[in-house]
């Protein structure tokens, strides 16, 4: 192993996804030098493996799902997706997995891109393993950043890790659909790929949960509705089963999953959709005085608890799991650290991540929720009141499809009249949700919000309805 020097940033980036590529950008726009160090691509899973290539897949069964629903249209589609045309433009909006393009961006910003693993080596220092085994030494005069991401969750199930199942990346990144395809988890990623698969060619989609709801963390009738709409797409949803054992005896044969109940179903691929965890096992962190493959815990600001260099943003924070909300914490984090170079306080704090986290699933329907759930604002010790109003009774959706169902709720606290959840459900939806969010990040009284008059006739005349059946 040969060692290829040492070299002086202000601060240094550990993982190139789009975390760690907004705040590398950010710093280097404030003035710092910046080394933004990456083992796999930059982009990271969201560009390459997660958000949009699964993005890619689903928006081709939306859109094909949305002309049957109109008539005209209807009449019209006479086929199925073409599955070729629909995994080239996954490639296309992928780059193919060449990330040049990132990196030119990152080097017209100032960023110096270093590839390799890096590991933390004691405060302010990390050692990057090189793509060709050398060792690079890099030193922090301000700060170390993690941000690394997560990994897919595979369970210590017997047999599990041995049948060699899809993960998201798997998932989104096959070739060709599996006759028969189990999916193992009914959270975001399990009901976004089974809708996928099953459009796009699968014959068979088996989805397991072990709970007896889907999407349990949100309003209920959100899991509900969408368990209609898989039902409809001919998924398999089996509620309430729990895996116990998995057999694959031939590599690359069909897959044998066991259930607590004793029965059994058979695929061809096994889709492991059981959750994230941080990826921090191998970022030296014992060196610091911290556990690895355990969460970073860190302020409002994203620094770690005490220290003074150490931040984490993204998923390794566990804050919140989601693309958006780590590259809003990138922003804190580089606006905080900038601020601290110049001797000054940071303006602001991550606020938003405790009460204001907005979520989109992709599936069809769509689900759109932000802020808290009846349930989660009455644990806090709230006096809520729940109002809901059916999307089929608001012109704009009846004019988007022909018996368009879908449900919208606003979860408002009656202490102080302002709106701290929201839940849209129904087909295209998700741009409903940044009004919600607005409202609850500016804490915005109902009373104040009939005068935001949406335009006639859009699905956003919803917010009339609620606020009708709240009483103004």
């Amino acid at each position: 192993m040969t060692h290829a020097g040492e070299h002086s940033y202000d601060v240094l980036v550990v993982g190139g996804g789009p975390v760690g590529n907004t705040v590398a950008a950010r710093m280097a726009g404030g003035g710092l030098t910046v080394a933004l160090i990456e083992s796999e691509l930059l982009g990271g899973e969201c560009v390459y493996w997660a958000c949009i290539p699964s993005k890619a897949l689903l928006h081709s069964v939306h859109a094909l799902h949305a002309a049957r629903r109109l008539p005209g249209s209807r009449e019209a589609v006479t086929g199925q997706l073409d599955a070729q045309a629909v995994f080239a433009h996954r490639d296309d909006v992928t780059h193919h997995h060449d990330d040049s393009g990132q990196a030119a961006v990152m080097a017209s910003l100032g960023v110096t891109v270093v590839r390799g693993h890096g590991r933390l080596d004691g405060p302010r220092r990390v050692q990057v393993t090189t793509p060709g085994a050398g060792v690079l030494s890099l030193e922090a005069t301000h700060a170390v950043i993690l941000a690394t991401g997560s990994t897919a969750h595979v369970p210590a199930i017997p047999g599990l890790r041995e049948a060699a199942p899809w993960t998201n990346r798997d998932a989104t990144s096959a070739k060709d659909a599996p006759r028969r395809l189990v999916v193992m988890g009914g959270g975001p990623v399990g009901v976004e790929m089974a809708q996928a698969w099953r459009a796009l060619g699968s014959e068979q989609v088996i989805l397991l949960q072990a709970g007896r709801h889907l999407l349990p963390r949100l309003e209920r009738f959100a899991g509900e509705r969408l368990l209609a709409g898989l039902q409809a797409d001919d998924v398999d949803v089996r509620l309430g089963s729990s895996v116990v054992g998995v057999d694959r005896p031939v590599p690359g044969g069909e897959v044998t999953v066991r259930l607590a109940d004793g029965s059994s179903v058979v695929g061809d691929e096994l889709l492991v959709a059981a959750g994230r965890e941080p990826a921090t096992a191998d970022l030296g962190l014992r060196t610091v005085g911290l556990e690895p493959g355990e969460i970073v815990t860190v302020d409002g600001t994203m620094r770690a608890e005490d220290s003074d260099w150490l931040y984490a943003i993204g998923d390794v924070n566990g804050r919140a799991l989601l693309t958006h909300q780590g590259k809003y914490q990138a922003r804190v984090a580089a606006d905080a650290l900038v601020a601290r170079t110049r001797g000054q306080q940071p303006s602001y704090v991550a606020e938003a991540d405790t009460f204001a986290v907005p979520q989109v699933i992709f599936t069809d329907p769509e689900i759109a929720a932000v802020g808290l759930t009846a349930a989660q604002a009455t644990e806090r010790g709230m006096r809520v009141r729940t109002v809901e109003y059916e999307f089929g009774d608001v012109p704009g959706a009846a004019l988007e499809a022909k018996g368009y169902s879908g449900r919208a709720a606003l979860v408002i606290d009656e202490g102080d009249h302002m709106i701290v959840g929201a839940t849209f459900v129904g087909p295209n939806v998700a741009d409903l949700l940044h009004s919600a969010t607005i409202a609850i990040v500016g804490r915005v009284p109902v009373e104040l919000l009939r005068h935001a008059v949406p335009s006639f006739p859009t699905k956003s005349e919803v917010w009339l309805m609620l606020l009708s059946e709240y009483g103004l």
